[in-house]
């Protein structure tokens, strides 16, 4: 809203300084600090009231160390997250772009079901919260929306270079040389690692079959979103076990998005960097802002010893929030290494859970690869303390991090 307010003043009576909200990087330093003063402030307010409905974790005896001084201590921390992330790109963003219009659906959506579950666990005094089919609906849902959006909205394209022998276009970079490019198209190509231009085409799992198939691409890349979706979301649920793991190995993760929509929606750096150029995806930035500085001011009293849980109405966001991003920029191929922190809580839980059913099954005793699941639990079992552990899990993020930006030069 103060874009488009500032754009007018701007226009009409060229206001000293209006000028400013016309730099992406202008609005992207506001809504960080924005988020960090809402979250920061509103957090400790927020707290107050779920200490006074007495939203208090309750805590099963899972024999861990410190853990029955967590009982009673507030939940739904992720009204905080949403919030400090909301108020910001509804005032500094371009709220016309569609990939803007997506993201905040996203945050409702997936906070809305989180809240659900959370309030079902703590009002109605049912443990197991939402049902899990209730939850893959959501998911579901969420993902067909965006799916069919991203595929079929007009705004939705890319940019790709065309031999010098095709030019129908010529833009300028800054050293004068000429970038060459088509006009904007729709596509489903994306990014994928350790292919030849780092590219892929979801068209390409059936037009193999048939050429005129490639009408029904649609279905492919639709079923790739929701899956992607639901995975990122349940990953992002599993790792919230400890003060403060999931909302800094998200940050780190969100961080890194960034950079990829910064330079994915600038045709100068893109073209420099050799990857995929995407209009109207560097207003992501701004939202990315937000959440990076929500997620920083929620880790203020998240951190251990934690003043408050995000819940599931913080980590299904935040999850969903990370897989939506990654779609939008093309990277969601870079998933399962940027998000390492993530697959391996998922890897744990299924591995621990099917091996001792295999086990249950041949040696009528089920047995554990792990001490506990999902990992940081097993850690916790071995007798490492949860603040090292969360400390140790935020330095493989940033590793995992830098290694996914690296890949991008690996052809």
């Amino acid at each position: 809203m103060l874009y488009y307010l500032f754009e007018y003043l701007e226009n009409q009576y060229q206001l000293p300084g209006a000028s400013l909200f016309g730099f992406l990087s202008f609005r992207a330093a506001l809504a960080i600090i924005l988020s960090l003063l809402i979250s920061t402030i509103f957090g400790k307010k927020i707290i107050t009231i779920l200490k006074r409905k007495q939203v208090g974790e309750t805590i099963r005896d899972l024999g861990l160390e410190g853990q029955s001084e967590k009982a009673g201590t507030p939940t739904m921390g992720g009204l905080i997250v949403i919030l400090a992330t909301i108020a910001p790109v509804v005032l500094v963003s371009k709220l016309d772009n569609i990939y803007i219009i997506l993201l905040l659906i996203t945050t409702l959506w997936m906070g809305t079901i989180g809240f659900v579950d959370d309030y079902i666990k703590k009002f109605k005094n049912d443990k197991e919260g939402l049902k899990g089919k209730f939850k893959i609906i959501g998911q579901l849902g969420l993902g067909l929306v965006v799916g069919l959006t991203l595929f079929f909205h007009s705004e939705v394209t890319i940019k790709e270079k065309i031999p010098t022998e095709f030019l129908q276009q010529t833009v300028a970079n800054t050293q004068g040389v000429s970038v060459q490019f088509y006009p904007e198209s729709k596509s489903t190509k994306t990014t994928i690692p350790f292919f030849k231009g780092n590219e892929f085409d979801y068209a390409d799992l059936i037009t193999w079959i048939h050429p005129n198939l490639e009408s029904y691409a649609w279905l492919v890349f639709v079923l790739v979103v929701i899956f992607i979706i639901t995975a990122v979301s349940n990953g992002a649920n599993l790792t919230d076990g400890i003060d403060g793991l999931a909302a800094g190995t998200s940050a780190i993760i969100v961080l890194t998005l960034g950079i990829f929509a910064w330079v994915s929606g600038n045709i100068i750096f893109s073209d420099y960097l050799n990857i995929m150029y995407i209009p109207r995806v560097e207003e992501i930035t701004i939202f990315i802002a937000a959440f990076v500085g929500a997620l920083i001011g929620f880790l203020w009293y998240n951190t251990y010893p934690a003043q408050v849980f995000m819940g599931d109405t913080g980590s299904l966001t935040i999850g969903g929030i990370i897989a939506v991003i990654a779609i939008a920029v093309r990277k969601e191929w870079l998933i399962p290494l940027l998000c390492g922190i993530f697959l391996m809580e998922n890897l744990s839980v299924v591995l621990q859970v099917s091996y001792f059913k295999y086990t249950k099954k041949k040696f009528g005793e089920g047995r554990r690869i792990f001490k506990m699941s999902p990992l940081h639990h097993h850690y916790q079992k071995l007798g490492y303390h949860e603040s090292k552990i969360v400390t140790r899990f935020w330095i493989v993020g940033i590793l995992l991090a830098i290694l996914t930006i690296v890949t991008l030069k690996i052809r």
